[in-house]
């Protein structure tokens, strides 16, 4: 099911959790956080991105330490999905677990930073709207996108175990 479109915001490789979630902010609240969220690489971006916009990256989004802030202060900005080359694997999981979706997709370099983009992560498909084209990703395991759906793992394991 194709989510709607919207922004492609795009950074290159090796974003780290620490550009995602500065340090220097970690033990305020994430709406405050979020205010910071990529300052470091691109300092427009908190106060500009829109909800349903999507990050597009290039190899090893979100490496670094295991702050769960970094996908949490994405969500909180509103962006619906992180597509990338690849993921550092505990950014990957933190995403999930905060109903974020992280796609999976080699032709990420053909997104240009502002195409209109949607996605459809059950077909694993990335449509750019601007440049009509389609793109493949790895379609995300339907127990994954259960998880995001219901909004990330703890409202999952309420409605499976309420």
């Amino acid at each position: 099911m194709m989510h709607k479109a919207g922004r492609a915001w795009v950074f290159g490789d090796n974003v780290d959790t620490d550009q995602l979630a500065p340090g220097i902010y970690i033990k305020l609240p994430i709406d405050e956080i979020s205010k910071h969220c990529l300052e470091a690489i691109a300092p427009e971006f908190a106060g500009s991105v829109s909800r349903g916009d999507f990050v597009v990256a290039g190899e090893n989004f979100g490496m670094g330490s295991s702050r769960e802030q970094a996908a949490e202060a994405l969500l909180d900005l509103g962006i619906s999905a992180i597509i990338a080359q690849s993921f550092g694997g505990i950014f990957y999981r933190n995403a999930l677990n905060f109903g974020l979706i992280p796609l999976i997709c080699a032709d990420v370099s053909k997104i240009g930073d502002g195409d209109q983009i949607c996605i459809d992560p059950e077909a694993g498909e990335i449509r750019n709207l601007t440049k009509d084209e389609t793109y493949a990703c790895e379609a995300m395991p339907e127990h994954l996108l259960q998880i995001a759906r219901a909004g990330g793992l703890l409202p999952y394991l309420e409605n499976r175990l309420g």
